[in-house]
C-alpha cells in the first residue's frame, strides 16, 4: 500500500509527502525530463454544482494539474495552487479535462492548468480563465444521451479484467477467524467470486517471500529453500482459475542485511540482501521451481520485483540499491527462461518510473511491463514516457490502484467510490494493460484485523462476504458487451459530472453504464446540486424490453442497508441473513417512448449513483 494511516502505530507512521520528499532529495531525481509547453484553448464551462474544464492536449504530458484561486474584483487573491480533491495522492489527471465541485457555487475563481511529464515535474501554467458553479435552483438538470444500437464500433477495452490486488496469499491457508469468520477460507471464496462474477484473470499480493511461507532459511550458514508454502497457496489461487502476479518479495529474515527493518504488523522485511548472491540463487530457485511445478503456463506470469521501494517504508536500501536489486532479480528470472515477463518498478504515485528506464538504458536490464500505483484519481497515462525512453513495447500495468491509499478511511464503504472506480476504469481504458482495484476482501491486514463490518478496509467484499459499492460497480463493468459505441451527450453535466460508457453484446443486446461522479471526496456522501436527469435515446431500439439496474446510497449501497438495520461492530445473525438477502443488484424493466425509431429512457440519477441500462436484442 501506498500509505500508512493514523491506525500505524506512531513510531511507524510517517507522512506521505514527508517521505516522497526524503526520497527524492536522498535519490536526485532523473534526467532529460522535457520541459513541457503549457496546455492551450483552456475554456470553462459553468454548470449547476461544478465547472468543467478543458484544454487542448500537450504533447509528451502524462498528465495535467489543475491550479485555481479566488477572484475577488477580477483579481486572484493570492497564487493560483493545485485544486486538491482529497484523494491523498497525486493530484494530477491523465485526461484533457477536469470537473471541480470543491469551490463554492456562486463564487467566481480564476482557473490555469500546466502539462505534466513526470509526476514529480511541472510545467508552467496555461492562462487563466475565470468562472463560478452556478448555485442550485431547485430544478435538476437534464443531461441528453444519444447512442446508435446500429453503429459498427469498435472493440471495448476490458482495463479490470486481467488483474485485482489481495491480501498476501499465506492468509489462504490461515483458519484463524476475523469477526467469527475464517480468513483464508473467506479470502479464497473472495477471489473465487471475483474470477467466476467479474473475469478476472490474475491476482498480484505481497510479501511471497515472507517468512510466514518458510521459504528461506540458513543453517549453519547454509541457506535452505523450500517452497512448499508457495505451492499450497499457488495450488489454491489457480484452483479458482486465477494465476498469480508474482511480487518478488520481501526479504527472507536470514538473508536480510538489517532484518529489523520491517513493515505492517506482520513484519515484512524491507532491507536489501545481505549477499546478492545467495539473493540471485532465490530467484533462480523460485523462478525454475515454478516453471517445472506448473510447466509453460507459468510463462504468462508477470514477475514484478519488489513492492513501493521510492517510500522508505517499503525499502531500507537506497534508490541505487533498489536498481541493483532490479538488475539481479531481472537477470535471475530471465536466466530460468528469456520469455518470463519481467518489470517494475512498482512504485507508489507513479514514482520511479522514468529513472527504472533510465537506468535500464544503461545496464541493459529487461524491462517487459512497467508497473506503478496511483490513488485517488486516475492513472497517469505513461505511454509518452515509455516511447520517451525507448520502452514504446513495455506493457503498462498499474498493479494497485484505488480512491484513497489511506487504511480505515471511510470512503472505501460507499457508493462514492464506486463512481470514482467506472471513472477511473473508462479514463484508463486503451491505454493499460490492466487498471487492478486494490484489494478483493477486506479480510487484509497490513494495520491490523478489522475491528468491524464497515471499518473503511480497502476491500470490495466485506468480511462475511457482502459486496461493497464498489464491486457493484465492477459486476457492472462486467456486463458491458465487446464492442464499444459512441456516445452524444450535451446539457449541464454531460462529458464530466455524467458520464458514459455504451456496448454493444454479441447477441445484439445493449449495455450502457450511465454515472453522476466527482473526484471531490468532500462530496462522498452525495450532493443534491450534482444530480441530473437522464434522458437516453437509444436508435434502433424502439419496442425493444429495457431493463436498469441502480447503484446509489438507496440500491446496492452496504452503509445504508447496515444503518438500517442497526448494525454494530459486527452483525447478529438476523442481520447477516439480512445482508445476503440484500448482496445483488435487483434489475427493473422501465417504460420508454418511442421517438421515430428510437427507445427513449428517462431517469432521475443521484451523485453518487450508476445505471446499467440493458436494452434487449432485436
Amino acid at each position: 500500500m501506498t500509505s500508512i494511516s493514523d491506525h500505524q502505530p506512531a513510531d511507524a507512521r510517517s507522512d506521505w509527502e514527508a517521505r516522497i520528499a526524503l526520497r527524492s532529495d536522498e535519490q536526485g531525481t532523473t534526467s532529460g525530463i522535457p520541459l513541457l509547453a503549457p496546455p492551450g484553448d483552456l475554456a470553462a464551462a459553468a454548470g449547476v454544482g461544478h465547472v468543467r474544464l478543458s484544454w487542448s492536449p500537450v504533447p509528451g504530458a502524462v498528465g495535467y494539474l489543475v491550479h485555481r484561486a479566488p477572484l475577488r474584483d477580477g483579481v486572484p487573491t493570492g497564487e493560483l495552487t493545485p485544486i486538491d480533491h482529497l484523494g491523498g495522492d497525486v493530484l494530477s489527471v491523465p485526461d484533457t479535462w477536469y470537473v471541480d465541485t470543491t469551490g463554492e457555487p456562486g463564487t467566481p475563481y480564476a482557473y490555469a492548468v500546466a502539462a505534466v511529464p513526470e509526476v514529480t515535474v511541472t510545467g508552467p501554467l496555461s492562462a487563466r480563465v475565470h468562472a463560478a458553479a452556478l448555485p442550485a435552483d431547485g430544478t435538476v438538470p437534464t443531461v441528453a444521451l444519444r447512442v446508435d444500437a446500429a453503429e459498427e464500433g469498435v472493440p471495448l477495452p476490458r482495463p479490470w479484467q486481467p488483474m485485482i490486488g489481495s491480501e498476501r496469499l499465506s492468509q489462504l491457508l490461515c483458519t484463524d477467524t476475523s469477526g467469527g469468520r475464517e480468513i483464508g477460507r473467506e479470502l479464497l471464496a473472495a477471489l473465487r467470486r471475483i474470477r467466476q462474477e467479474i473475469g478476472v484473470e490474475t491476482v498480484r499480493a505481497h510479501s511471497i517471500l515472507h517468512d510466514d511461507l518458510a521459504v528461506y532459511r540458513e543453517v549453519d550458514g547454509a541457506p535452505v529453500i523450500d517452497f512448499t508454502g508457495v505451492d499450497r497457496v499457488y495450488d489454491l489461487v489457480l484452483s479458482i482459475g486465477l494465476r498469480p502476479v508474482v511480487e518478488i518479495g520481501f526479504m527472507p529474515r536470514d538473508l536480510a542485511s538489517d532484518p529489523e527493518r520491517t513493515v505492517f504488523e506482520y513484519r515484512g522485511v524491507i532491507s536489501p540482501p545481505k549477499d546478492w548472491d545467495r539473493w540471485a540463487e532465490l530467484v533462480r530457485a523460485l523462478v525454475a521451481h515454478l516453471l517445472e511445478r506448473y510447466g509453460e503456463t507459468m510463462l504468462t506470469w508477470d514477475f514484478e520485483v519488489w513492492n513501493e521501494a521510492n517510500l522508505e517504508v517499503f525499502w531500507s536500501g537506497t534508490r541505487e540499491e533498489w536498481m541493483r536489486l532490479y538488475d539481479v532479480t531481472a537477470k535471475a528470472v530471465k536466466d530460468v527462461d528469456p520469455r518470463i515477463p519481467v518489470g517494475g518498478p512498482s512504485s507508489a504515485a507513479a514514482g520511479w518510473v522514468d529513472a527504472l528506464l533510465e537506468h535500464a538504458n544503461r545496464s541493459g536490464a529487461p524491462v517487459d511491463f512497467v508497473s506503478t500505483h496511483t490513488y485517488g484519481s486516475p492513472p497517469l497515462d505513461l505511454r509518452p514516457t515509455l516511447r520517451r525512453l525507448g520502452f514504446p513495447d513495455a506493457r503498462i500495468l498499474w498493479t494497485e490502484w484505488g480512491v484513497t491509499p489511506t487504511h480505515f478511511h471511510p470512503v472505501n464503504d460507499g457508493t462514492s467510490a464506486a463512481t470514482f472506480l467506472l471513472s477511473g476504469m473508462r479514463s484508463a481504458a486503451g491505454r493499460v494493460e490492466a487498471l487492478s482495484y486494490w484489494v478483493a476482501s477486506d479480510h487484509f491486514e497490513e494495520l491490523g484485523r478489522p475491528p468491524r463490518l464497515l471499518h473503511g478496509g480497502f476491500g470490495l467484499i466485506t468480511v462475511g462476504g457482502i459486496a461493497k459499492p464498489r464491486y457493484h460497480a465492477l459486476r457492472m463493468l462486467a456486463q458491458l458487451g465487446e464492442t464499444e459505441l459512441s456516445v452524444q451527450a450535451s446539457g449541464d453535466g454531460a462529458n464530466g459530472l455524467v458520464q458514459s460508457w455504451a456496448s454493444r453484446r454479441a447477441d445484439g443486446s445493449l449495455a450502457i453504464l450511465v454515472w453522476a461522479s466527482t473526484l471531490d471526496q468532500s462530496k462522498r456522501d452525495g450532493d443534491p446540486a450534482l444530480a441530473r436527469q437522464i434522458r437516453l435515446a437509444v436508435e434502433g431500439a424502439a419496442g425493444r424490453t429495457v431493463t436498469v439496474t441502480r447503484l446509489d446510497r438507496e440500491h446496492g449501497d452496504v452503509t445504508t442497508l447496515a444503518e438500517q438495520l442497526g448494525v454494530a461492530d459486527w452483525p447478529t445473525g438476523e442481520q447477516w441473513d439480512a445482508l445476503r438477502a440484500a448482496d445483488s443488484l435487483p434489475v427493473e424493466k422501465v417504460d420508454t417512448r418511442a421517438r421515430g425509431g428510437a427507445a427513449v429512457v428517462e431517469l432521475h440519477l443521484p451523485q453518487p449513483g450508476a445505471v446499467l441500462i440493458e436494452v434487449a436484442g432485436s
